[in-house]
């Protein structure tokens, strides 16, 4: 019998040898921990549709800031959910606001952890959409200057980065104009450019009481099923001044992710969403599939697929095994 000259089991066998040759590595530093913070003092609300996390104010969500920096962890991302809604969701751009009030304390006690602001409407608006509605019509034009100065207000209270995640056209050059405008344009733009209308956003809506009080959003986010579709948004957020972009959600996504990643050589991070968490938290706790070993292989696809950056609520589990 001849044998193969060719034995890639050869680099396998060995777990020193398949460490030292293995492709991707994932590291503390791709991974971006989305919190979501909300009015008041020594508030730590359980979510229960994300198990493990919790809405905290300002001053719990520094606390928690404080832990995950000392396990390794390198940035937060923050979704405001706050106690005041009104149609035009002006609660976003107040200075007081549960996101400003949050990164002011974060960065007071812990002043080398990025801290990354979203800019949307449906968390401060009473009728949940991204954008400022009229009658059941969600206008597009309206909604950036509103966006805008959510974004101005963000960074101005020390924000990073500010992350525009409402799918309204043009608001990444809004946004940057604004910015420029307010003596902040050394504050870069993350855009949420390919972010499709998914089933699997359906945990976050009750972590940050943003469901839509009618219709749906996929007037703005993007069809599922289109896959050149996302070169074209991402092309338009780079053009208008986005420094980073994103595809969300990412699991799956992988293919729009790796396309993506193939058409920009600019920062690209990718979502794993509240669902895709959900979903790996409920199988691990009915025994279907070890938590651990399943966590670590979504994320390693995720960055294999092209991801510099990942967003996952699993970041704090995570940081210890890496």
């Amino acid at each position: 019998m001849a044998w193969p000259t060719d034995r890639p089991r050869r680099l396998r066998d060995n777990p020193l040898l398949r460490e030292l040759v293995r492709e991707t590595r994932l590291s503390p530093a791709d991974l971006i921990y989305p919190i979501f913070v909300t009015p008041g003092q020594g508030r730590r609300e359980p979510i229960t549709a994300l198990p493990g996390q919790h809405r905290l104010s300002p001053d719990k969500a520094a606390e928690l800031a404080d832990i995950f920096r000392k396990n390794g962890g390198r940035a937060l991302m923050l979704f405001g959910v706050p106690d005041r809604k009104d149609p035009v969701g002006s609660s976003g751009a107040d200075p007081d606001g549960p996101v400003p009030l949050a990164v002011k304390a974060i960065k007071e006690r812990v002043p080398d952890l990025a801290v990354v602001a979203d800019v949307c409407l449906c968390e401060y608006a009473s009728h949940g959409h991204c954008g400022v509605v009229s009658g059941r019509t969600i206008e597009n034009d309206p909604s950036l200057p509103v966006l805008a100065a959510q974004a101005t207000c963000f960074a101005r209270a020390g924000a990073d980065m500010v992350a525009p995640s409402d799918m309204m056209d043009g608001r990444v050059r809004a946004l940057r104009a604004a910015l420029d405008e307010a003596g902040l344009e050394r504050a870069p733009i993350m855009a949420y450019s390919a972010k499709y209308a998914s089933a699997f956003y359906g945990p976050f809506r009750e972590a940050a009481g943003s469901a839509p009080a009618f219709g749906d959003r996929r007037g703005y986010q993007m069809d599922p099923a289109n896959r050149r579709e996302a070169l074209h948004e991402t092309a338009l957020d780079l053009a208008e001044g986005a420094d980073v972009v994103m595809v969300k959600p990412a699991g799956p996504y992988l293919d729009v992710l790796r396309e993506v990643r193939e058409f920009t050589g600019r920062p690209l991070a990718a979502y794993q969403v509240s669902g895709e968490f959900a979903m790996l938290k409920h199988a691990a706790a009915a025994g279907a599939l070890d938590f651990r070993s399943a966590a670590l292989e979504s994320l390693v696809g995720i960055k294999r697929a092209g991801a510099d950056l990942i967003l996952t609520y699993l970041a704090p589990e995570v940081l210890p095994w890496l």
